[in-house]
């Protein structure tokens, strides 16, 4: 029997990002679609996208840049998604996220049990729950996958809290950040004292089998069952935060999947998560060779 080809499957938004200078392809679940694909796993993006030009774009791009569409559903009643973004003097980024898009109805088809089941780890977010339709099929496709791996990524106004328990109820790997844990110690009603304490708590409350814990310029923590680990950032000079954690997390996927050892694991999270802070964009163009010179250079 020949081995299959490792992938992994990503769900929710892909949506058009509006910045001032323009608009590019996004959304977190594709963001992290896009960099998996860079590092040479296989990917597949499981999403929605309107019957119109912004969703007909959508998919030429995501197509040039070899990533299959073919998951992609085509909604005829919901435009494609659109985000504005705008970008403080912080070089942060903040959203304003259109409700009632076509990634708000992603259908749960027959072929997605053997598209799940047989991923090497499926990937989501609580953003694209936020609707009942495609909460409804998240929740559906969380029962086939072999190892869930859930990126907290909150946007007000859409964080509900039991939803948000019930997704970390599923995970096997969870990433936040520091913000992201205190909200979800909040949501417990336990004081948040120290990261050890909360990722130990979080864990044991949740049967969650490891956690990330990204802290920007102070670098990473890894806690994997009962050893943790942390990582310095990479200093860099920052062209702007949009979709960093999207990229450390694609990172930490493409050497997490294959079984590398945690400090493997964690320098390509982190080298990969600083080499695009140094960019523009959540997308940017580049080649893998290209961030190998850059981790090769900076670690």
């Amino acid at each position: 029997m020949m081995n299959k080809t490792p992938y992994i499957v990503c769900f929710g938004e892909v949506l058009w990002d509006v910045f001032p200078e323009g608009t590019k392809a996004g959304g977190a679940p594709f963001n992290v679609a896009y960099h998996v694909h860079k590092t040479g796993t296989g990917v597949k993006m499981l999403s929605r996208i309107g019957n119109d030009e912004l969703g007909r774009k959508l998919t030429d791009q995501i197509e040039n840049w070899g990533i299959t569409a073919d998951y992609i559903q085509i909604d005829h009643e919901h435009s494609t998604s659109t985000v504005i973004a705008n970008i403080d003097e912080d070089n942060e980024a903040t959203y304003e996220i259109i409700n009632h898009v076509a990634w708000d109805y992603i259908d749960f088809l027959p072929e997605h049990e053997k598209l799940v089941s047989e991923a090497d780890a499926f990937v989501y977010g609580s953003l694209s729950a936020r609707n009942p339709k495609t909460r409804k099929t998240l929740l559906k496709l969380l029962e086939f996958s072999k190892l869930n791996i859930f990126d907290v990524n909150f946007r007000p106004p859409f964080i509900e809290v039991d939803l948000i328990k019930e997704l970390l109820h599923k995970a096997d790997i969870v990433k936040m950040n520091k913000a992201e844990m205190r909200r979800i110690m909040e949501f417990l009603d336990k004081e948040y004292v120290s990261e050890d304490e909360s990722a130990a708590f979080i864990m044991n409350h949740f049967e969650i089998k490891e956690i990330i814990l990204t802290k920007g310029s102070k670098g990473a923590r890894y806690f994997a069952g009962n050893s943790n680990y942390s990582f310095p950032a990479v200093p860099i000079q920052i062209a702007d935060t949009v979709g960093s954690g999207d990229s450390f997390l694609s990172g930490f996927i493409s050497k997490r999947i294959q079984e590398k050892s945690p400090e493997e694991i964690m320098n390509e999270a982190t080298a990969l998560g600083a080499f695009i802070t140094s960019k523009q964009g959540a997308c940017p163009d580049y080649t893998y060779e290209e961030f190998q010179q850059f981790k090769s250079q900076n670690l």
